[in-house]
């Protein structure tokens, strides 16, 4: 079977929930043009990742007002599961007949959390349905101010219109059991979403892509220096303070297209899922390589 798949690396309208949907809009109509399966947008692409947190270093003082009014806006405009947003996101899977893989910023009202937000990543099916919801577990060092932790409910690899597609956010391609999770599942295709995928994180992809014989969409972020808040004097000379690295990486760990930095573009390939087949010849982390008579893996599903 051969699929064909898109990770679309243009920047949001950061901080603006409402026009990055109409960029989004745009966005994937233009990438379904060449036909894809399916289309992958980086971590929290809606609307749009905190780099302020690691490249302000005021931004991490206690009750550092501009921080707080940064904050407020982001929150303002993070988006509810369910809500007329994802709807929309629905909309356009359905319309193009593709799997659509997003990262958001949620927010959570009328319920135990109300306030919190969550790094979360959304898979849509093809007929529109939002089949798998997952909140990241761990938020990374300072990433602790802005997100609260997830939970195991999406921790689950599904069967969609494009085959068995999981997904895991940033360092959580470093928590061995959260990879084992997904590897047990059977997952064919892997998202990985990062704010760029610098070199370490190709590593991790291509480590994940060998281990669980998949192929993975390692998909990065573009932001400009002018996405900065203008709450924040960011003094530096870079002109892109996120540069992407979006890749495609085949099971045996090789790219099928080279990490793409410094311009925003629309990243396509082919797939061939008989790769897949040929590469657990050798090793099979589920099977002959799991050794499940001297190992036991259990996953608690209903922590919340």
């Amino acid at each position: 079977m051969r699929l064909k798949v898109s990770i679309i690396k243009y920047a949001p309208v950061y901080y603006d929930l409402q026009k990055s949907l109409r960029k989004l809009t745009e966005l994937v109509a233009e990438a379904a043009e060449k036909k894809p399966k399916i289309i992958v947008l980086g971590e929290t692409w809606l609307p749009g990742y905190p780099a302020w947190l690691d490249v302000c270093p005021d931004a991490a003082l206690w009750n550092h007002n501009p921080t707080k009014e940064v904050f407020a806006v982001l929150r303002e405009n993070s988006l509810i599961v369910p809500s007329k947003e994802t709807n929309l996101i629905g909309v356009l899977a359905k319309k193009y007949n593709v799997v659509i893989v997003i990262g958001v910023n949620e927010r959570v009202e009328g319920k135990a959390g109300n306030g919190t937000l969550f790094n979360s990543l959304l898979t849509f099916n093809s007929n529109g349905k939002l089949i798998n919801h997952h909140r990241k577990l761990v938020p990374t060092y300072t990433e602790r101010m802005i997100w609260g932790q997830g939970n195991a409910r999406g921790l689950k690899t599904i069967d969609s219109s494009a085959g068995r597609i999981g997904g895991l956010i940033c360092w959580e391609h470093w928590m061995p059991l959260s990879r084992q999770k997904l590897h047990n599942d059977g997952e064919q295709i892997h998202v990985a979403v990062w704010p760029s995928v610098k070199e370490m994180h190709q590593i991790a992809s291509r480590h994940y892509a060998f281990e669980g014989r998949c192929f993975v969409l390692a998909s990065g972020l573009i932001m400009k220096r002018e996405d900065m808040p203008k709450e924040f004097q960011y003094k530096g000379k870079e002109k892109l303070l996120i540069n992407g690295g979006s890749c495609i990486i085949a099971p045996d760990g090789s790219f099928i297209t080279e990490p793409l930095f410094d311009k925003e573009a629309i990243i396509s390939a082919e797939l061939d899922l008989r790769m897949i087949d040929k590469e657990m010849m050798t090793m099979d982390t589920t099977g002959h390589y799991s050794r499940s008579d001297i190992f036991n893996f259990s996953l608690k599903e209903n922590t919340q």
